[in-house]
């Protein structure tokens, strides 16, 4: 009897019983016997995995197999989900039509320029060769440019300024509603930008030249515009300004600025007043609030069962004075105070020591020495020093120290907004606010975007980068926002609108949780804005090639597969809404 010939083939069938559902695979082979198609049995293939059976299918329908090793191989990885997820936020932001309407090589740079800078800030230099490590280069189209490119979109940009934070102010600002404003300063490595002054360095950095800037954003923090200024400007000089451009410019005409007490002077307080529709919140600096003490206007024992009153005064006219005292910050500030002190009296102590066994005298020398530390800790202001040849002493000025304790946890709220509109602990709320613009400056200058330190010559390379900064940072804003469940941070973010303002702010259950597992409630790690991201770039896009084929042979692109974790936060970025 002959053989038998034919083509083989898997069949799988499914069948239900008793509620279990139940497959069989049958390896046949079909022939075809005096006309007649018929089918035989070959094996049972059930028992073997599900990943080797529809091998076997496919190798019986045709498909050759190879060793991965021997079908391609990978030339080049580099990281890519990072990248996505910022590429992703620009998109879902339109940031490129808020660069400019139409697409342009300058315009690619600058979104290019922004994007890196939130993946891993750079010098100039330092980015066009970074950039290639990762997909970024090629994805923005800037594969080619270098840094002479990149300072003239910079310069591109700066012209562009004004009309971008136009667009952003009808974006996030609405008449009648909250505008933050608040000055940094960060330094600089160099001596000739004219912008440069020796100031008030908030960095720490004494000695050396800073610029400062203002960061304008509406009642969440995010930014709206920047405005940079020299270094040894004051505060309350960038204010005004600050208001009339948001009503000449960005056509706001009715708004409440919220500004520090160092940031409102008098002078644009009245200012604000003659103008019709601009409100204001700031606080009373603490000689004003000690004057309404003495006048009686303000009696302490209003606080024995309350921690927030609302009073008016004279001084004020048309003003509300909103009166708070945190317990909590009243003893914090008091300890501090008296560690300040015992440390003060500490190195007192020394120079006595030396004084009493003779090897320190004469009057000059020894009030020389008393005078390089007696106010290290600025409290010189609390001590009575006696000064003689041969002998030093002190007392502690308990009148001015029960003086300075009675302002301890109090500050009052001075606004121009009425009741009706805006009542007492929202006022308070809405001065704090200003926290938001805080947490802007500490991402700006340290933590993710490092504005500083600025090694540009010219002004307005200063002001570019300042201001490339700060779209990057409006970027990162709203990524922050989307991944808040992702991170530590507080998803109840609807409790602060009721939460006791005065009292110390408490976080929610569940971000303390997070704190304290370092996991979310699915038992993930917990993250930072940095690890996010760092997680993110394990996504990488790998370019492939059949092995021995030649440099010129023809590649192909690969993506690592997402996990969960990753699909879960580019997601979120696709969730985001301007």
């Amino acid at each position: 009897m002959p053989a038998r010939t034919g083509t083989a083939h898997v069949v799988t069938t499914t069948r239900k019983y008793k509620g279990q559902i139940y497959r069989t695979h049958l390896l046949r082979r079909s022939y075809r016997e005096g006309g007649t198609v018929r089918n035989e049995t070959l094996g049972n293939l059930s028992h073997l995995p599900e990943p080797l059976i529809e091998i076997i299918r496919r190798s019986l329908q045709g498909e050759t197999f190879v060793p991965v090793a021997q079908a391609f191989e990978i030339t080049r990885s580099r990281p890519h989900g990072h990248v996505q997820a910022v590429a992703t936020a620009m998109q879902r932001l339109g940031l490129a039509s808020l660069v400019a309407s139409q697409p342009c090589r300058e315009r690619e740079q600058v979104l290019a320029m922004i994007a890196s800078r939130i993946v891993a800030p750079h010098t100039k230099l330092a980015t066009t060769r970074w950039w290639h490590t990762t997909t970024l280069a090629d994805d923005f189209g800037v594969a080619d440019a270098d840094e002479d490119d990149l300072y003239a979109a910079m310069d591109w940009l700066l012209a562009r300024q004004d009309r971008i934070q136009k667009k952003l102010a009808s974006r996030h600002l609405s008449a009648g509603g909250l505008v933050l404003y608040d000055l940094s300063s960060s330094y600089f490595e160099g001596t000739t930008c004219p912008l440069a002054r020796l100031g008030y360095n908030r960095d720490g950095k004494k000695g050396l030249l800073q610029v400062n800037y203002g960061l304008l954003t509406d009642a969440r923090g995010c930014p709206v515009a920047v405005s940079v200024h020299e270094g040894n400007t004051a505060d309350s000089r960038t204010f005004m300004p600050t208001v009339h451009k948001l009503r000449e410019d960005f056509g706001i005409e009715r708004m409440v600025m919220v500004g520090d007490r160092g940031m409102v002077s008098q002078k644009a307080i009245d200012e604000m007043r003659e103008a019709d529709g601009i409100g204001w919140i700031t606080a009373l600096k603490s000689a004003s609030i000690r004057a309404l003490l003495e006048q009686g206007q303000l009696q302490m024992d209003l606080f024995d069962e309350r921690n927030l009153l609302e009073l008016s005064s004279p001084d004020y006219p048309g003003e509300r004075l909103v009166a708070c005292r945190n317990e909590a910050l009243a003893r914090l500030r008091a300890h501090k105070r008296e560690e300040l002190l015992a440390a003060t009296e500490r190195n007192l102590e020394k120079i006595k020591a030396r004084v009493d066994a003779g090897r320190l005298s004469g009057q000059d020398a020894i009030g020389v020495r008393v005078g390089k530390i007696i106010n290290q800790y600025k409290v010189a202001k609390h001590f009575d020093l006696s000064i003689t040849d041969a002998a030093l002493s002190w007392t502690r000025k308990q009148d001015s120290l029960a003086s300075e304790a009675a302002l301890d946890g109090l500050y009052i709220v001075r606004t121009s907004v009425p009741a009706t509109q805006m009542d007492a602990p929202e006022c308070v709320r809405n001065y704090k606010s200003l926290a938001n613009v805080e947490r802007a400056f500490r991402s700006l200058k340290t933590i993710d975007l490092k504005v500083r330190p600025i090694h540009h010559r010219t002004a307005d390379r200063v002001r570019a980068h300042i201001f490339l900064c700060m779209l990057a940072y409006y970027v990162e804003w709203h990524l922050r926002e989307a991944w808040r469940e992702l991170m530590f941070a507080d998803t109840e973010q609807q409790a602060k609108a009721t939460r006791d303002p005065v009292a110390p702010a408490q976080r929610s259950a569940s971000a303390q949780a997070k704190a304290a597992t370092h996991c979310l409630s699915d038992g993930t790690p917990a993250h930072s804005f940095a690890t996010l991201m760092a997680e993110l770039a394990n996504l990488v896009r790998n370019t492939c090639r059949t092995p021995n084929a030649g440099p010129d042979a023809p590649t192909f692109e690969l993506t690592t597969t997402p996990e969960p974790w990753h699909e879960r936060a580019l997601a979120l970025v696709q969730a985001i809404r301007p």
